[in-house]
């Protein structure tokens, strides 16, 4: 604006009233600002940022140039004929664009920049919060499905001991109320400790060995420096529920499985004695769940292999940095 000012005054004689000088140009400075926050307002809703990038940058700055300079002309020629009885020659008003143009690009790459920086950061902080919420969305969503299976198998469990031995039922649903705690607890939570994971597991083999008798057996090797990592909730649980689903569990046929943990990796094996598969209830989520939940915390991967005559799992354990 002092510039354009300059310009003006190179071709007078006489001084400039300063009140008039300073009137022109907060008249003019507030007419470039009002309008231009009204152009960024209207392109905002019609060409945003980061759907037309390319397109919204050539237009807004051609059309924000425009604008300024239709704006200091025209402020400029009310200006010379109110302070004189001359109108503005060509010269002038081709050094008034000129010395608009070399001002007002550079200032409007600037002012481009920083906007365009201000609502990226906006936008990315959008999304990053549409992630987490996504995130929250899936995790809930897939632990959600343990709940009724959980409570629908061993409820029958519970009805059918209650007929027979009333006091081991009672014993029964202790365990049960335990593992069922243990459940609601965790429920918020994406990751809990091996060692919480494996007194959840105790109370649970014990509801399995009431049910099956001597027909399922369980072993336990878990090393101490393992049992302060982490993985998701609930995973033992449904890794043995898996291997009780699809095996058939009898006298002939027990049903052994073994839980190790060592080398930063949990690892469950068990006996292989499948069911035909029309006998085995496919509604659960099995390993996809795991391995889905775990690609949230970790880019090692569920591991499964399988033999003649034994089925094996083996998943990550997390260990998470303290400060």
């Amino acid at each position: 604006m002092l510039a354009l000012l300059g310009g003006y005054l190179y071709y007078q004689e006489a001084p400039l009233d300063v009140y008039y000088t300073v009137g022109w140009m907060l008249a003019v400075l507030a007419l470039l600002v009002g309008g231009n926050a009204l152009i960024s307002y209207v392109f905002d809703k019609k060409l945003p940022w980061l759907r037309f990038g390319a397109r919204r940058l050539i237009a807004h700055l051609f059309l924000g140039v425009v604008y300024s300079l239709v704006i200091i002309n025209v402020a400029y020629i009310v200006f010379k004929l109110v302070l004189t009885d001359e109108p503005p020659t060509d010269v002038q008003l081709a050094v008034t664009n000129a010395y608009g143009i070399v001002i007002f690009i550079p200032l409007f790459s600037i002012y481009f920049s920083f906007y365009f920086l201000k609502h990226w950061q906006k936008s990315e902080l959008q999304t990053e919060q549409f992630k987490k919420e996504t995130l929250r969305f899936q995790l809930d969503n897939l632990k959600s499905h343990l709940d009724p299976h959980f409570l629908f198998n061993n409820l029958n469990i519970l009805s059918s001991l209650i007929d027979y031995n009333p006091k081991e039922s009672k014993i029964f649903l202790d365990k049960f109320a335990d593992v069922y705690r243990s459940i609601l607890k965790t429920k918020d939570e994406n990751l809990i400790e091996l060692r919480e994971e494996i007194d959840v597991i105790e109370s649970y083999i014990y509801l399995l060995k009431t049910r099956f008798e001597d027909n399922v057996s369980f072993e336990l090797k878990i090393s101490e420096d393992s049992k302060d990592r982490m993985l998701p909730p609930l995973t033992i649980q449904m890794l043995v529920e898996n291997a009780i689903k699809h095996n058939i569990i009898s006298e002939k046929k027990p049903l052994e499985i073994d839980l190790t943990a060592e080398d930063g990796r949990l690892v469950v094996t068990n006996s292989l004695h499948e069911k035909p598969k029309e006998l085995v209830d496919e509604g659960g989520t099995g390993l996809a769940n795991i391995s889905q939940r775990y690609s949230y915390f970790t880019d090692e991967t569920v591991e499964a292999d399988k033999t003649v005559d034994m089925f094996k799992v083996s998943v990550p354990l997390i260990e998470i940095e303290t400060i």
